[in-house]
Parts: C-alpha cells; sequence; structure tokens
C-alpha cells in the first residue's frame, strides 16, 4: 500500500495511490482508518510529505564506504551515532531546496526514511516490525562547511528545505535492509549502493534509538546515507530514487 498525503481544494488529507488515482482515506492512518470508494486524480492534487513528525532522527556514518570518503583514517562507529532535523526542514517532493546565503557547500545525501506507526519505548530487535507503519525516501541535505567548522552537525543540517521527504509511505516493503538506493544529480547517477550495506540495519536502529528516546506515531528514522556524496547548485535538480518506493524529486535554488 502506498499512502499519500495530499492537498486537493484547499484541503488537506491521506490517500492510498492505485495508478493514476487518490482513494480517499478516512480515519488515523497511525490507527482506525478505512480506504473509501471516493477518488481524485493524483495529478490535480499536490503531493505533500508524507507525515509531519515530532522528530527526525538520523543516523550518521552507517555506510562503511561513507565512512571512509569523508575520512580516510576514520573507523567506523561501534554503535549508532545519532543527530536530528527538526520538523521545520521537512518539504516535500518537488518542492525547492534553498541553499542559504551563509554556505557555499551544500551536499545532497540520499537515504531510506523509517515511518513509525505506534508509541515505541525501549523495544526488542524482534519486536520492531510491529512498530512501523512503513518507508519512504528522504534527501539529508548538509551545508558541509558549517559541518567541518562546528565540529557536529545540527546547524549544518537543520536550515529550512533540508530534509525533502516522499513521495509516499509504502507499507509492505518485504525486507527494508535489501533495497537498491540511487541518487542523481540532473540526471547523473552519484550515488548508487543498497541497503544491505548498512552497518546498523532498519531493526537494530529502531530498537536502540527507542532505548535512549520514546519515538512517537510518525516520526521519522533516516538510516544513513552511502558513498557518493557531493554538492549541488542553483539549477540542479536532485533525485533520490529507492526501490520499491519511488523517485523523491527536488529542485535547487539560492536563498533570495
Amino acid at each position: 500500500m502506498r499512502i499519500v498525503r495530499y492537498g486537493y481544494q484547499d484541503k488537506e488529507g491521506f490517500g492510498v495511490s492505485e495508478g493514476s488515482l487518490l482513494m480517499i482515506v478516512e480515519g488515523d492512518i497511525f490507527g482506525d482508518f478505512r480506504i473509501t470508494d471516493k477518488t481524485i486524480l493524483l495529478k490535480g492534487a499536490k503531493v505533500l510529505p508524507p507525515v509531519i513528525p515530532s522528530k527526525v532522527v538520523a543516523v550518521g556514518l552507517n555506510y562503511a564506504k561513507h565512512v571512509t570518503e569523508l575520512a580516510k583514517d576514520r573507523e567506523v562507529p561501534k554503535e549508532p551515532l545519532l543527530f536530528m532535523k527538526p520538523s521545520t526542514s521537512i518539504i516535500g517532493a518537488e518542492e525547492k531546496i534553498v541553499r542559504p546565503r551563509k554556505s557555499d557547500d551544500v551536499h545532497y545525501e540520499g537515504e531510506l526514511a523509517v515511518v513509525m506507526k505506534r508509541r515505541a519505548k525501549g523495544i526488542e530487535t524482534q519486536e520492531v516490525r510491529n512498530y512501523i507503519l512503513g518507508y519512504t525516501c528522504l534527501n539529508d541535505v548538509t551545508a558541509r562547511d558549517w559541518q567541518r567548522k562546528d565540529g557536529q552537525w545540527t546547524r549544518a543540517k537543520s536550515f529550512d528545505t533540508f530534509c525533502p521527504l516522499g513521495p509516499a509511505i509504502v507499507t509492505d516493503i518485504e525486507n527494508p535492509n535489501d533495497l537498491k538506493i540511487e541518487t542523481r544529480l540532473n540526471g547523473e547517477v552519484k550515488q548508487s549502493s543498497s541497503t544491505t550495506a548498512l552497518l546498523f540495519k532498519v531493526e537494530e536502529l529502531v530498537s536502540y534509538i527507542s532505548r535512549h528516546m520514546t519515538l512517537l506515531p510518525g516520526d521519522i528514522i533516516a538510516t544513513g546515507t552511502p558513498e557518493g556524496v557531493g554538492p549541488m547548485v542553483a539549477g540542479d535538480t536532485v533525485e533520490v530514487e529507492i526501490e520499491g518506493i519511488g523517485i523523491l524529486r527536488n529542485y535547487v535554488v539560492d536563498e533570495a
């Protein structure tokens, strides 16, 4: 099932996409809901970010080759390395990533994102699948110059528009740890990997994070980016594509 959050005729809601149609959902997608027989044309609706979470918990350095591309002598983490992105950084598919004037080195980072379904605190790895609603694409946009300057990552990854998310939540991914992931810049492949290369798998990440903070319905876990990160400039189009989920496409502009 592909759950889409949409805007249509001054209303917002959730639908399930079937080809060119959106079947309207009534109820709570994190609880009880039903798919109605009401439909709208997908092309006539605005596709919104699939959720606005209370928090985005992101995982750094979760692909070995990305660790070494940032620093050749750096060791891979012995446990998940966590940071946060604010909900104000989220935009949807087909929206604009704004390069702030204060940065000259803004990078793309394509990632698989987990969408939580239920409140999770201290859960075990074997329980995790019961707490996940589904998966979507995420671009962990980063002001790399500010990351280097600060020595930590919050400011560099928290600007408005620095968390493109979408286009849909896919609920029936059989194995999130075996998905092809690709990032393209102006049609040229820059990142090409598989979630088989994750150092810490999805179930490990969700369990680990839930032991350090409570996860709420709609919260996002960004699982890390593979090697191949690089800069974007105004006029660029960036696409993150994940097998079984779809394409998250965004356009880069300079801050006015």
